[in-house]
């Protein structure tokens, strides 16, 4: 990735100097946060960033859906992304049903399972730097609901990783 890709915010705060996320491919994402220290990261997710990265990262979650995977799932997911700068977190709701999933920003539905997570570890977990498994045993990742069933969720979706860079192994 480029330095003009690193998250950065405009002189008066506005996301203004922030890539386009939409042009980004999930694998060059997946990219900019391997190549970004935690410190890094932590930045752009209390910055306005945050509200530009997190609705882009969940809309694209049902192409990332294998649907032969998820076939005969029927589940409500909660994601709470903790950290907020105002204390608070965003959340979002994923259903998979039928093979297929559906996400809003406005959950209503009852949630089998509610994933509760600070954004680094999120952005860590959504591009294969870490496991849910190890950010769980860490406490960095915590589960409400069918303690069974969570751990099959990431198992539902391709996850995108950054390219590997030969020298890397």
């Amino acid at each position: 990735m480029s330095e003009d890709q690193t998250p950065q915010t405009a002189e008066n705060g506005s996301a203004e100097a922030a890539p386009d996320l939409a042009a980004v491919s999930a694998e060059d994402f997946a990219a900019l946060v391997a190549n970004s220290s935690d410190e890094q990261l932590d930045e752009a997710m209390h910055g306005p960033q945050r509200d530009v990265v997190l609705p882009e990262i969940f809309s694209r979650m049902a192409e990332h859906l294998d649907p032969n995977r998820a076939k005969g799932h029927d589940a409500v997911v909660h994601f709470q992304i903790l950290g907020r700068p105002d204390g608070g977190y965003d959340e979002f709701e994923l259903t998979v049903k039928d093979g297929k999933c559906e996400v809003s920003q406005t959950p209503s539905k009852e949630p089998r399972v509610t994933i509760k997570v600070e954004p680094v570890a999120f952005l860590k977990l959504i591009t294969n730097q870490a496991s849910g498994p190890g950010l769980f045993m860490t406490g960095k990742l915590k589960i409400e609901g069918d303690l069974m069933y969570a751990p099959q969720i990431a198992s539902l979706f391709r996850i995108p990783a950054a390219p590997k860079q030969e020298g890397n192994d």
